[in-house]
């Protein structure tokens, strides 16, 4: 028995079209939207291409999303709800956690890296849609003053707010370009966590 041969130009296998509630779908497309982000960066992200990642038709996307805009902006949205919720536990860590500030600072990079936040925070960045970080502004304000409380004799608020600032713009930038950083310097993985860790503590005792 002979089979069939495949055309020479055959994609991979697309998943399977079926049909979805409204808030099934849109789960399932900001997820799949998430993963072409991280894995191609910002221009992959577009209707055509979420629905082929859930097997949508690109009406039926355009539908839940009403357009690309709306797909890119509620793929920020979600992003940025579960950066805050990071930042939230990197709070809840430094109040209660004796290995602090390491653990602040692996909680923030996580967000960044393994969250996503540092190619979010690119893609805003280049964009300009700034509004997108409007709830992260009470989370950091969290941050602000659970550190103030780690250190309460002698971090002043300005010298916090700093210290938030280095480690956040360090996180971001280990996330965005430190993997490519680190192999041209012949770096381990963890050495930009290891001395912000380093710094952190020095960052807010130390004279600004």
């Amino acid at each position: 028995m002979r089979l069939a041969k495949l055309p020479a130009n055959s994609d991979a296998p697309r998943p399977r079209r079926r049909k979805r509630h409204g808030d099934e779908a849109r789960s399932e497309g900001l997820a799949a939207a998430r993963t072409l982000l991280l894995e191609e960066g910002p221009a992959a992200v577009t209707l055509a291409n979420v629905g082929k990642k859930i097997g949508m038709s690109h009406a039926n996307v355009l539908h839940h999303f009403g357009s690309a805009a709306g797909l890119q902006s509620a793929l920020m949205g979600s992003m940025i709800r579960d950066l805050t919720g990071a930042l939230d536990d990197a709070v809840d860590h430094l109040r209660s956690d004796a290995g602090a500030p390491r653990s602040l600072v692996d909680q923030v990079f996580d967000a960044f890296d393994k969250g996503g936040a540092g190619q979010l925070a690119a893609w805003i960045a280049l964009s300009r849609d700034y509004g997108h970080l409007e709830p992260v502004r009470e989370a950091v304000q969290s941050l602000v003053a659970a550190l103030g409380e780690k250190f309460p004799e002698d971090g002043s608020d300005a010298r916090v707010r700093a210290a938030v600032l280095m480690v956040a713009i360090c996180a971001f930038g280990d996330a965005v370009i430190g993997t490519q950083l680190r192999d041209i310097l012949g770096q381990g993985d963890q050495e930009m966590r290891n001395l912000t860790a380093k710094l952190l503590p020095m960052f807010i005792l130390s004279q600004l």
